[in-house]
């Protein structure tokens, strides 16, 4: 049934996808601060390299995980945990993961990692917090205009 499914997003539904705005000049915007980026996703590969094209954002990631990388996905942290290792393992405390789901919240609090929420995902603000997350914003657009007051930027 899981393999129907995904047969009838990946046929049906992912061509229609499309991009949140300014989700590339966020990634820009984090890398210019010599940040890594590694895409913890519970997508599969397939869809990963789908997303990754659509917001041509291939050229701006250290690493990336999928749900085909893990043995279990999000609330597991396994996702998570995959990506600490692409890039090299840093210390949480310097880890802020977004996401738009309780779920991706949850997972990353597994591993002590600060969330930053993206209602985006269609979930409510209450819900995030609930869920973990450190910050609130609408989407990558609303996160890029708020920059410098987000838990993005680093401490000194």
């Amino acid at each position: 049934m899981e393999q129907e499914r995904s047969e009838l997003f990946r046929r049906d539904y992912l061509p229609r996808v499309t991009a949140f705005p300014k989700t590339r000049e966020l990634f820009e915007r984090i890398r210019q601060e010599g940040t890594q980026i590694a895409l913890a996703s519970s997508a599969q590969e397939a869809e990963i390299q789908v997303y990754k094209r659509l917001v041509h954002i291939e050229d701006l990631l250290a690493g990336e995980t999928s749900a085909d990388d893990v043995e279990q996905s999000k609330p597991h942290p396994d996702i998570f945990a995959a990506a600490l290792k692409e890039v090299g393992n840093p210390p949480t405390d310097e880890v802020i993961v977004v996401g738009d789901t309780p779920y991706d919240a949850a997972a990353a609090g597994k591993l002590h990692l600060r969330t930053i929420g993206l209602l985006c995902g269609g979930w409510t603000a209450e819900e995030l917090q609930q869920a973990g997350c450190v910050a609130i914003y609408r989407d990558p657009a609303d996160l890029l205009a708020r920059y410098p007051e987000s838990p993005l930027v680093q401490e000194p």
